[in-house]
């Protein structure tokens, strides 16, 4: 199987050693791909709309997001890792996902992305976890991902890890290799399930998109889903 890992930050701090910790039990069954932020992604996306309307071939960034984007569609897990900065996902993560914005479902999402499975990782001295993971499983439930685990973990104490009481060590560390465990058993030979509300999700935007096409065919948007068969009766679930 492939496991590919975005990680929010370049720091090797708590995030890190939680990552490291959940990719353990995946040690010998799995070949890793791991991408670090900002460095992978230095750019940010300027709005241009160019990726919408064009493609993302004319992204001014094409070559980085095109690189870690094959390998997302590649793999098997998608791995997500970021500390909270102020209630939410580091900086350089949401500079990431606005890359990908035209991977949301209202626009052209990847037919690979509905039979994957995702997890979230990221914890916070005290409160934010939460929503610094809903930052990121926003874009992956929009490109399509239905089966997403989500660690968030509150250290109460430090931000360095030998700093932490033994015990609060130990609750994290068990903690994370519940989910990890879990994600371990699943058989990746087999599409993870799409469930009912991507589907609903799926459909809306479909029925967006085939008015979009009726009124210009040659709307990038609405050709996509065209081309895929989605205006018509092919789903890319299973």
């Amino acid at each position: 199987m492939k496991i590919t890992v975005i990680n929010g930050t370049e720091r090797h701090g708590v995030t890190y050693r939680l990552k490291e910790m959940f990719l353990s039990e995946f040690e010998g069954m799995a070949d890793i791909t791991e991408y670090y932020l900002p460095k992978d992604c230095p750019d940010f996306c300027i709005g241009c709309t160019s990726c919408f309307l064009k493609g993302e071939h004319t992204c001014k960034d094409a070559d980085k997001i095109g690189s870690i984007e094959k390998s997302l569609l590649e793999a098997d897990l998608i791995v997500m890792a970021s500390p909270a900065y102020v209630f939410h996902a580091t900086g350089a993560m949401k500079v990431f996902l606005d890359h990908l914005g035209y991977r949301w479902m209202p626009h052209r999402p990847a037919a690979e992305m509905f039979g994957k499975r995702a997890v979230i990782l990221t914890q916070c001295l005290g409160a934010g976890a939460k929503s610094a993971a809903k930052d990121m499983k926003h874009s992956l439930s929009w490109w399509g991902i239905s089966q997403i685990g989500v660690f968030t973990g509150k250290l109460m104490g430090d931000i360095i890890w030998d700093k932490l009481p033994q015990k609060k060590q130990s609750e994290l560390t068990s903690k994370v290799k519940r989910l990890s465990q879990k994600f371990a058993r699943i058989d990746y030979t087999k599409a993870a399930r799409t469930n009912f509300i991507t589907k609903v999700k799926f459909l809306f935007c479909r029925l967006i998109q085939k008015s979009l096409h009726q009124a210009d065919p040659e709307y990038l948007d609405g050709k996509y889903w065209d081309e895929h068969g989605w205006l018509g009766s092919v789903r890319p679930w299973k």
